[in-house]
């Protein structure tokens, strides 16, 4: 059974699924993972979500402010051996919850064009892709999306 826990970016179960991403992110970016590296940072994050099945942390999300009615979506994760059961999707819910309990109104993100399989997941998820926001504006690998919540 999977369990959710609202948590922070001091929670050790985050940072070490953070680790696996990071090093994920490394294959997928290529020579334009230290770009995004230094948009990825993981200090003071109040707003994290892991996913646990039974007592293992298998997977994690994130929500920071990005504007007065927007948080963005950071850091999903869920380890290989995790992956296919909708997992990811229940993350994203959770954090879409959670914005709204705060008094957010839309969800912004971005992922890179050489992970398809996190862009099917937002498209599933009614994410609309936008134009390249903030850091990322003429960010070729960058693809930004937005959902109204």
């Amino acid at each position: 059974m999977i369990t959710l826990k609202r948590t922070n970016s001091d929670d050790d179960n985050f940072k070490k699924l953070v680790q696996l991403l990071d090093l994920y992110l490394q294959v997928c970016d290529g020579e334009e993972h230290l770009f995004y590296a230094k948009l990825n940072k993981t200090d003071s994050l109040k707003t994290v979500i892991v996913a646990y099945n039974k007592d293992e942390a298998i997977a994690c999300g994130a929500i920071r402010e990005y504007s007065k009615d927007s948080m963005e979506v950071k850091r999903m994760f869920v380890a290989p051996h995790q992956r296919g059961q909708g997992i990811a999707s229940k993350i994203l819910t959770e954090l879409e919850i959670w914005c709204v309990e705060l008094g957010y109104r839309k969800c912004v993100l971005e992922t890179g064009k050489n992970q398809p399989e996190a862009i099917a997941l937002y498209k599933k998820n009614h994410y609309k892709i936008v134009p390249n926001f903030g850091k990322y504006e003429g960010i070729e690998n960058s693809v930004c999306f937005e959902k109204e919540l």
